[in-house]
């Protein structure tokens, strides 16, 4: 009895990990790759509508707006943006490692990627646990100096919880699959000619990223005044 995930292809030997609706690897690859980046534009209109929300109400409160700047740990999050790029090296490393079968490799740069995003988990912690202490956690027990402000910043600080929040999450899911192929590598199921998983994977990686590069300077960096 043939493997579950081995399909016999009229006129061909069989061919691990080709599902059986599809004529080929290379269409079976095309096809995950397709709905990947699918899933990636419907996430790109759900981080579209909180992008949007900010810009309107950061235009109706620029003055609110940018003095929160000065409640933002500029350093932690520049800290975070560092690892986040690491992280997509890493990624990228792992993709190519899979493409070229080679097993250790793999496993090492999957398992350095799992370690910079519960790297950035842990300080995003931390900036949680800071505007905990400092009492910018909207609604009840609200703090803020500035009086004038008081209402437009907890705007401010609710898309800061909700649009870090959300994109921490994103990174929890990422990390389920990173280690979801870190035990199939570790299992010997990638191989020079099936590495789809990883690549689709790494995909996923690499969107959680680029939208941090967009909450970096939206939340840290705007209003910033350096000297000179």
């Amino acid at each position: 009895m043939a493997d579950a995930q081995t399909t016999i292809v009229e006129g061909h030997e069989e061919i691990p990990h080709l599902q059986h609706h599809f004529d080929d690897p290379e269409q079976q690859f095309n096809s995950s790759q397709m709905g990947m980046w699918v899933f990636l534009l419907t996430e790109i209109m759900f981080f579209g509508g909180m992008f949007g929300a900010y810009t309107v109400y950061r235009a109706m409160y620029p003055g609110a707006f940018a003095s929160t700047r000065h409640h933002m740990d500029t350093a932690l999050g520049a800290i975070n943006t560092m690892v986040l790029l690491c992280s997509s090296l890493t990624m990228v490393l792992a993709v190519r490692s899979a493409q070229l079968g080679r097993k250790k490799p793999l496993l090492s740069f999957i398992g350095i990627t799992v370690f910079f995003g519960l790297i950035f988990l842990f300080i995003k912690g931390l900036e949680y646990y800071h505007k905990y202490v400092e009492h910018l956690i909207p609604g009840y027990g609200f703090q803020y100096p500035q009086q004038a402000y008081f209402h437009p910043a907890q705007i401010l600080f609710c898309l800061y919880f909700v649009m870090t929040g959300f994109h921490a999450l994103h990174m929890i899911i990422g990390i389920g699959l990173m280690t979801w192929l870190f035990i199939k590598a570790k299992n010997d199921t990638f191989t020079p000619e099936y590495y789809t998983p990883v690549e689709i994977c790494g995909l996923y990686w690499h969107f959680v990223d680029i939208v941090w590069i967009f909450l970096f300077p939206l939340l840290y960096l705007i209003g910033l005044h350096l000297p000179g």
